[in-house]
């Protein structure tokens, strides 16, 4: 009795997750980045045209805090799974929520993916009053390619650009902290080779593929992170987790990192499996630490 009372809570989490998407805000038509055409765009049909779209809290729940959520796939597509579902969970939390849908490869590679990005951070700054939203509290969140594409935005982000005809290019693209869920961050030795290969091409040079291993641009700047894996995950090495965060560690930079024993590639908010599901609570947590969430009310408070 004593060790299935123990074990509770794990076979509650996926419950918990259903019962916070049952929650759900409201999603508003997609935003187009550029409205005059993305940098680089090769057409106009859809997937030349990166999107945000917004999940809202209830106004009675709304922290003012917002999370551009990059779902992954390998820069060849977006997995549904880490698009909608995790809006609507960051909802639950009040948290306003924004998907990005960034161009893709083959057609797309590098900068497009990360120029996207950077937009999607300032559109949401300049835009904030638009939804209730505080400027600076402001953060991305990725799943596998996706984590590559927060990363970054995190390691590659700028202030603004203040002479800028664009209000929106004024704004800041540096993310306030970034969510990195068995993310792809290096494009070398560990990497996971199709993210590679469609984000930099067949043949990269040495350059591209440094300054692309995100584990090699942390500064003191890079925002606070918090990141999951699987030490059995067969298509993104954990190492990849483990290079960002010693990169974190060696920065300065606040870091929390759950690393699970067993679980696979994609899980997105673990609902199959009662011990992945737990990282969604984990995440929360840290999220209130940050200010993104508000505080739990501890009983007994007036």
């Amino acid at each position: 009795m004593r060790r299935t009372w123990n074990y509770l809570p794990l076979y509650l989490s996926p419950i918990i997750v259903l019962f916070a998407l049952s929650i759900k805000g409201t999603a508003k038509e997609p935003i187009v980045l550029w409205p005059d055409g993305a940098p680089g765009a090769l057409g106009k049909d859809p997937v030349d045209i990166p999107t945000l779209t917004a999940y809202l809290p209830a106004k009675e729940k709304m922290t003012g805090a917002a999370i551009i959520v990059c779902p992954g796939g390998g820069y060849t597509h977006l997995a549904e799974h880490e698009g909608r579902p995790v809006a609507e969970w960051l909802n639950s939390l009040g948290v306003t929520a924004f998907v990005l849908k960034y161009r893709l490869g083959p057609r797309y590679h590098h900068p497009a993916p990360m120029q996207d990005a950077l937009r999607a951070m300032r559109l949401v700054r300049a835009r904030a009053a638009e939804w209730g939203l505080d400027p600076k509290r402001v953060g991305i969140l990725g799943f596998s390619a996706g984590g590559h594409v927060a990363s970054t935005a995190g390691t590659h982000f700028d202030l603004g650009k203040s002479d800028a005809k664009d209000a929106i290019e004024r704004a800041s693209s540096r993310p306030d902290l970034m969510i990195l869920i068995y993310p792809v961050i290096t494009m070398k030795e560990k990497t996971h080779a199709g993210s590679k290969k469609n984000l930099l091409g067949p043949e990269p040079s040495p350059e591209l593929v440094t300054l692309l291993s995100n584990e090699e641009q942390v500064t003191k700047d890079t925002p606070p992170t918090f990141l999951v894996h699987t030490s059995t995950d067969t298509a993104v090495p954990v190492e990849n987790s483990l290079l960002f965060v010693t990169a974190l560690r060696r920065a300065g930079v606040p870091v929390e990192f759950h690393l699970y024993e067993r679980g696979p590639h994609g899980f997105g908010l673990g609902l199959k499996d009662p011990i992945l599901a737990t990282w969604p609570a984990r995440c929360a947590d840290w999220l209130r630490v940050h200010g993104f969430v508000a505080s739990a009310r501890v009983v007994g408070d007036s």
